[in-house]
């Protein structure tokens, strides 16, 4: 009983519907070109309803489960749809109404959520925009990559053209960091110094007077700095005299190695024109015979010619 009811409640419910579409007015449909709207008000109208169209369209591809033609294909239509409603904002202007094209668009966001232009390879119009799942697909994804840094490598003209007095230290005495540092320890190093030498020579005193006194003095730590200071005197002494007697050995060496020449010695063109003589002997020796030589001398002698 109860599903008959609800079959008559289903028709009752079918039958009010049809009624209601039949007293309505037909649907209409968007011009095909937007410059066939005369209207202001028709032509705001056509356009929020395709701004509802591109929203619907963009939530539906936020679906990576949709797969990639069906992606592509969405992507596709939200594209016709951006430019269909460029179309409609232009003749909006045109019938003196509000330009939304100063608004400026959305900018295009990338996987990370940056902003990045929108490809546009052919240069024609608005770029391709990709939306939601459509910035994944193989082939999107290495538009939105951004290409590694190359870093050029600089010139050794460009190396040079930086360094200056600085990179060689020449300015670290003038901004007086340096000097605050390095006073201190100078200080202290030339008292250390000072103190040094004030104690070498007391001890040195006392080892003189002691030597010239001719004392014996008691077993202690001042006998034995007196001793060691002593014995580096005699040591500077003795490495003196050897360094003079080594230099005094080679000045006499260097006397002996000159060589004095008692005979004169032929100069530089002289042995260039002994050596062309003798290359010329060679020659002759080499491609004449000795009845031809002993010819030529006996003509060089009747013509007395010596060469």
């Amino acid at each position: 009983m109860a599903r008959n009811e609800e079959k008559a409640q289903s028709m009752l419910n079918r039958f009010i519907t049809m009624k209601q579409e039949e007293k309505r007015k037909p649907k209409e449909r968007r011009p095909y070109l937007a410059s066939e709207c005369r209207d202001l008000a028709e032509a705001d109208r056509w356009r929020s309803e395709i701004l509802r169209e591109i929203g619907a369209k963009v939530a539906e591809i936020q679906n990576e489960g949709l797969g990639e033609h069906r992606l592509r294909d969405l992507n596709d239509e939200i594209n016709k749809l951006l430019r269909e409603r460029m179309h409609w904002e232009k003749r909006i202007v045109e019938l003196g109404g509000q330009n939304y094209a100063l608004k400026g668009a959305p900018k295009m966001t990338d996987l990370d959520g940056n902003i990045v232009d929108i490809p546009n390879p052919s240069g024609r119009g608005p770029g391709y925009r990709y939306f939601g799942a459509a910035k994944k697909l193989p082939g999107v994804r290495e538009l939105f990559e951004k290409p590694p840094e190359v870093r050029k490598r600089r010139s050794r003209y460009e190396i040079y053209k930086r360094i200056d007095a600085s990179y060689y230290g020449y300015r670290d005495d003038e901004d007086g960091v340096l000097e605050k540092l390095e006073g201190p320890a100078e200080e202290e190093m030339r008292t250390q110094a000072t103190e040094e030498w004030k104690r070498v020579e007391q001890v040195r005193r006392e080892a003189l007077k002691t030597v010239q006194s001719g004392e014996v003095a008691t077993a202690g730590a001042p006998t034995i700095a007196a001793a060691q200071v002593l014995f580096e005197e005699e040591e500077d002494v003795v490495e003196e005299e050897r360094r003079l007697e080594q230099e005094r050995e080679e000045r006499e060496r260097g006397k002996e190695s000159e060589f004095v020449v008692h005979v004169p010695l032929p100069d530089e063109k002289e042995i260039e024109k002994m050596v062309l003589e003798k290359k010329k002997r060679d020659l002759l020796s080499k491609y004449t015979s000795e009845g031809l030589l002993e010819e030529q001398e006996e003509a060089k002698e009747m013509l007395n010619i010596h060469r």
